[in-house]
C-alpha cells in the first residue's frame, strides 16, 4: 500500500475512511508483485491496481465489503493458465490479496503513510498468514530500525518482526518473511509482508551534453532523482536540463567524491573524454553502486581500459564498466540512446537478459530471488 501512499495520505487528511488490497503473494504469471495495491473510499472513488485489470471488480467489492464490516480479509484469486480466462485472470497465475480497513489517524498506517507520501523511509510489516486473531496485525520500522507500535502479539514476535522489516528496509526491499509465532523460527509459522518506502535512487549523468538530456527524461521516468554533473559552466545549465532535480557544475570526479551514493545509484558517464573519464572511473569502479556505464566506441572503450589499467585498476573492478553503454536496439538518436541505456539499467536493475521475450522459455513476470540471494535496493 505505500506504492499509493500520497493519495491514502490525503485521503486521510480529510478525514476519508478506506479500505486497502494489498498483494500478498504472487504464483505463475501475473502483472504486478507483492505489495502492490488497490483502495476504495467511503465515497467510491479508487486508486491503485492489483492485477494490471484482471480482478479488480472482485477486489474493489471486497474492499467496499471491508468498509462495511470493518473485517480484514485474505482473497485468493487465480486458476491454471487453462481457466484462468474464465475468471477474468486472462494471464493465468495466482495472486492473495489482502483487505484491510483502514480508518483516518489509525495507527500505524497513518503513521506509515505519512512518512512515504513524504518521501521518507519507512517499512509496513503485517501478518499476512498465522493465528486468524493477528491476521492484518501492522507494525512500522523506521530508517534507525526502530518501532513505536507492535502487533499485540507475544513480545518475541514483535522483536523479531522489527529485525526483519528493518533488513528489508535496509535494502529497500519489500517481500515475505516467515517466523515463527513466538518470535523464532521454530513453531507455528507466521508469514509477513514488509513494504519499504525508501527515497528515490540516484541518477547521476556526468557530461551535459544532447544525448545526457534526453537520459535526463528517461531517467525521470523511471523514478530516479537526477543529477547532472560537468565541469563547463557554459553547459552545465538548469535551462538545458530542465527534468533534472540538480545541475552541478564541477569536475566530475570531484563531485562524484563528494557526493553521497549507494547500492541503488546509477551512474551514466557520457563525456567520452579521457581527462574526465579516467579519474572518474577511477572512483565510480571502487563504489558499492548499482550500475556504471560509459559511453564510447569500441575503440574508444578500449583505449579507456589501457588507461585505467595504467592507473592501477584490477580486472575484477574494470569488469563493473558497462562499456559501449547500453542494449542494441540500432540507437541513433539521443532519445532512442536514452531508451537503449535506460532499458539496460532496467536489465542490471532485475537480472533480466535484454534478449527479445519472443521464443524466450522463461517467465515474462520473473520474482527476485530473495534478500539474502542479491542486495540491491530499490531494485
Amino acid at each position: 500500500m505505500l506504492d499509493i501512499a500520497d493519495v491514502l495520505h490525503g485521503w486521510a487528511r480529510q478525514g476519508r475512511a478506506f479500505a486497502v488490497a494489498t498483494v500478498v503473494s504472487v504464483t505463475g504469471s501475473a502483472p504486478r508483485r507483492p505489495g502492490a495495491a488497490l483502495a476504495v473510499d467511503e465515497n467510491g472513488s479508487v486508486t491503485g491496481s492489483v492485477s494490471g485489470g484482471c480482478v479488480e471488480g472482485a477486489v474493489y467489492e471486497l474492499c467496499r465489503q471491508a468498509l462495511g464490516d470493518g473485517r480484514t480479509v485474505l482473497e485468493r484469486f487465480g486458476y491454471s493458465d487453462e481457466d484462468a480466462f474464465a475468471v477474468g485472470l486472462t494471464c493465468g497465475g495466482v495472486i492473495e490479496v489482502l483487505v484491510t480497513p483502514v480508518r483516518p489517524g489509525q495507527e500505524p498506517y497513518a503513521r506509515a503513510l505519512e512518512t512515504a507520501a513524504g518521501g521518507g523511509t519507512t517499512a509496513l510489516a503485517r501478518i499476512v498468514d498465522g493465528p486468524p486473531e493477528l491476521l492484518g496485525a501492522a507494525l512500522t520500522v523506521d530508517a534507525g530500525g526502530r518501532s513505536g507500535d507492535g502487533f499485540g502479539g507475544p513480545g518475541a514476535l514483535d522483536r523479531t518482526a522489527r529485525r526483519e522489516a528493518a533488513a528489508l528496509l535496509a535494502a529497500g526491499r519489500t517481500g515475505r518473511v516467515t517466523i515463527g509465532a513466538d518470535g523464532s523460527r521454530c513453531g507455528r509459522p507466521v508469514t509477513l509482508l514488509v513494504e519499504s518506502s525508501v527515497p528515490p535512487p540516484r541518477l547521476i549523468v556526468f557530461g551535459a551534453i544532447d544525448y545526457a538530456a534526453a537520459l535526463v527524461r528517461a531517467g525521470a521516468f523511471l523514478g530516479y532523482r537526477v543529477t547532472v554533473c560537468d565541469a563547463r559552466p557554459v553547459f552545465a545549465t538548469p535551462e538545458r536540463f530542465p527534468g533534472a532535480d540538480e545541475v552541478v557544475v564541477e569536475w566530475p570526479h570531484r563531485y562524484l567524491g563528494a557526493t553521497a551514493t549507494d547500492e541503488r545509484t546509477v551512474l551514466c558517464v557520457l563525456t567520452h573524454d579521457a581527462k574526465f573519464d579516467v579519474p572518474l572511473l577511477r572512483i565510480a569502479l571502487r563504489l558499492p553502486v548499482a550500475y556504471v556505464g560509459a559511453m564510447g566506441s569500441r575503440r574508444t572503450h578500449l583505449d579507456r581500459l589501457r588507461r585505467l589499467r595504467a592507473e592501477g585498476m584490477t580486472e575484477t573492478e574494470l569488469a563493473r564498466l558497462r562499456s559501449p553503454i547500453g542494449l542494441d536496439l540500432g540507437a541513433s538518436t539521443p532519445e532512442e540512446t536514452a531508451l537503449s541505456i535506460a532499458a539496460e539499467i532496467v536489465a542490471v536493475r532485475n537480472g533480466g537478459t535484454g534478449a527479445p521475450l519472443t521464443g524466450a522459455h522463461r517467465p515474462i513476470h520473473a520474482t527476485r530471488p530473495p534478500l539474502g540471494a542479491r542486495r540491491s535496493a530499490a531494485y
